[in-house]
């Protein structure tokens, strides 16, 4: 059997893409597919013009934006820190490790309701939700990671006068941070998801309040491009995320 060569992988893709988009078209323009459930490519296109043309996805593109990269933010700081200090001090691994548990074993998406009762429609409630879905992440990994650090390197740092700080300087950090740095492509996806659940819940804008308002209005050609238009920005951000890593994790 011929071996493929992996460097054309992406011409391989891209050719049974376009012939899965052709053959779509095919079977929405010769009627085989009812445009109600499954419109064609050139529909979905269509609605993509028709959102960037008139302009009206900038105010809900920048919504989505802003809580996806706050929660994201937010998630990451005070994920890890409550990781280190959990890792750390076993008072706060006591108080704060069940907690986590219990977000991470229930679906977090079912807060949003909560979330838009306590802090309103408004851009909070959004944050907070995408918050939540990154901090639990985040904090597992981290307090997961420096507590299989070996515990030789551990005891030799101690033995040669090196304090807690220096532990989670020289020690601790550098060996989860590829773990975290790993973990920051879920990171967005799970910042995004929340953003937009929170947005479909209840909201006056953002990419979640247009799906809700296809959906309520039967527009699945609107459904369909807002879906792809997340999904690309999605995957941009994976690819920063992919490059951050591999320079940040040079020296590993």
């Amino acid at each position: 059997m011929m071996a493929l060569n992996p460097r054309h992988a992406w011409l391989r893709q891209l050719a049974a893409l376009t012939i899965v988009l052709m053959v779509w078209e095919a079977a929405g323009r010769g009627h085989l597919l009812n445009p109600l459930f499954a419109p064609s490519p050139s529909q979905i296109g269509a609605a993509l013009v028709d959102l960037f043309g008139s302009g009206r996805i900038w105010p809900h593109l920048n919504a989505t934006f802003t809580e996806a990269l706050a929660g994201l933010l937010i998630g990451i700081v005070v994920g890890i820190v409550l990781g280190v200090l959990a890792a750390l001090v076993p008072l706060i691994a006591e108080l704060i490790e069940p907690v986590m548990t219990l977000l991470n074993a229930i679906p977090r998406v079912i807060l949003a309701p909560v979330f838009v009762i306590w802090m309103g429609i408004g851009i909070a409630s959004k944050v907070a939700l995408a918050f939540i879905l990154v901090a639990v992440l985040m904090f597992f990994t981290v307090y997961s990671g420096i507590r299989q650090v070996d515990r030789k390197l551990v005891e030799r740092i101690v033995t040669l006068g090196g304090g807690r700080w220096e532990l989670v300087r020289h020690v601790y950090l550098p060996a989860v941070a590829s773990s975290v740095l790993g973990s920051l492509k879920v990171a967005v996806g799970f910042a995004f998801t929340g953003a937009c659940v929170g947005e479909f819940v209840a909201a006056s804008r953002g990419l979640g309040y247009l799906l809700s308002f296809a959906q309520s209005t039967y527009n699945t050609a609107l459904m369909f491009a807002l879906i792809l238009l997340i999904l690309v920005v999605v995957l941009v951000i994976f690819g920063i995320a992919g490059r951050l890593e591999k320079h940040l994790l040079r020296w590993n």
